[in-house]
């Protein structure tokens, strides 16, 4: 599960980050006295004004309906009001979203931590997740904070730092250290580092995060170091200890259709291919995507009906399939262990005849219990669905429906 910058900044706060204060409004009438607010509380003359969409490359990006960038800086608090308004409600557009853009339904004010005049300062970048090639949990850090840190990997590697923490053990202090002396800190800024990425890790674990991405960390003149920005990705299945952040999930920066298909139960991510699966088990899910790319398609999506895979769910499962309007196939991939193939097969033809035509040839695999009657009544439907009973037919008949 993805957060907004201002939510990410809250968990790194509880556990000792010095971050970016800020205060989050969702309509321009309470910007000023927010605004005003956030003034008193830090000082701050300047406010800086970000868009909240799940997307990096905000600062860059540009509000489709007035041209305004997401992240924009406000000296005065005299127009921030109108500045405000020319970001929330548009669409905004940058390299990680479509030309459509994500909507920005939430701005997050937050005071001016780049001192006026100071030459002192410096950006890092810096991020914790999991490594799995590796096995273990990462810090990546770099000199080249706030930029593209995929361009500096490229056009820059050896500015590319990375440390790799033994779960056995944790973070330990010479790790810390090492991370900043290879920032090339010294002084008071060394030990606010130390401290920094300590509190980080301590974040990534606690909240039992996949990602956190601080791009940049500032290294203030007065060698304060701060979270200017924060991305981070929950792990979904940790979820149920963490009741709160559960609460904190925005649907509104979802994909609607994975939206739809996970209230309904089913397990759906869409991809960019041209015939859709079903199946129940995600290492099945992963076999079936290889037959499809084996057969000369691509696959339109990843979907698990799970263990129970009766009428009404089949249908539902179709109908989320359907609404992707590049699907010019779908294989159904079904292992009948717990559940009969007989059943899935009267499933398939049921959910068909409810839904009516169906414009697209659907090829059904049933493996497991009672599997040769499953097909009986696939092949006797009447309907255009072919049935297959090994990959390799499976496989043939993908091919000869795209051509």
């Amino acid at each position: 599960m993805n957060l907004h910058e201002y939510q990410g900044k809250s968990i790194l706060a509880s556990h000792g980050v010095t971050v970016q204060r800020g205060v989050v409004v969702d309509n321009a009438a309470d910007a000023l006295a927010k605004a005003k607010e956030l003034q008193a509380e830090t000082g701050t003359e300047g406010i800086v004004i970000k868009a909240q969409i799940h997307a990096g490359g905000r600062g860059k990006g540009e509000v489709t309906e007035t041209g305004s960038h997401g992240v924009v800086f406000c000296p005065s608090i005299e127009k921030l009001e109108g500045k405000v308004k020319d970001i929330l409600g548009g669409h905004l557009v940058t390299k990680q979203t479509s030309a459509e853009g994500k909507k920005v339904n939430k701005v997050l004010l937050a005071e001016d931590v780049y001192y006026p005049g100071e030459t002192e300062t410096s950006e890092i970048y810096m991020s914790v997740l999991l490594d799995r090639e590796k096995e273990r949990n990462i810090i990546v850090y770099s000199t080249e904070g706030g930029m593209d840190i995929e361009a500096v990997a490229e056009a820059t590697p050896h500015l590319i730092h990375k440390e790799v923490i033994d779960p056995r053990v944790g973070l330990q202090g010479f790790q810390a250290r090492k991370i900043a002396f290879n920032l090339g800190l010294e002084g008071k800024a060394f030990k606010e580092m130390t401290k920094f990425v300590y509190a980080l890790y301590a974040a990534y674990e606690g909240c039992d995060a996949s990602m956190f991405e601080i791009n940049p960390v500032l290294k203030s003149s007065d060698e304060r170091v701060i979270a200017v920005d924060a991305k981070v990705t929950l792990d979904d299945n940790s979820l149920f200890r963490h009741k709160e952040y559960a609460s904190w999930r925005d649907k509104t920066e979802e994909d609607p259709v994975e939206v739809e298909a996970d209230e309904a139960g089913l397990s759906y991510v869409n991809l960019d291919g041209n015939v859709g699966c079903m199946v129940n088990g995600a290492g099945l899910a992963m076999a079936t995507m290889d037959i499809i790319k084996y057969s000369g398609g691509n696959p339109a999506n990843f979907l698990d009906v799970g263990g129970t895979a009766d009428a009404e769910r089949v249908e539902k499962a179709f109908r989320i399939i359907l609404k992707d309007p590049n699907v010019e196939a779908i294989l159904v991939n079904i292992f009948g262990g717990i559940v009969r193939c007989d059943r899935v097969a009267q499933g398939v033809v049921d959910a068909y005849k409810n839904m009516g035509e169906i414009p697209v040839p659907i090829i059904v695999r049933l493996q497991g219990t009672n599997a040769v009657e499953a097909k009986v009544l696939i092949d006797e439907s009447g309907l255009n669905v072919h049935s297959a009973v090994l990959l390799q037919e499976a496989a043939d008949l993908v091919k000869s429906v795209l051509n």
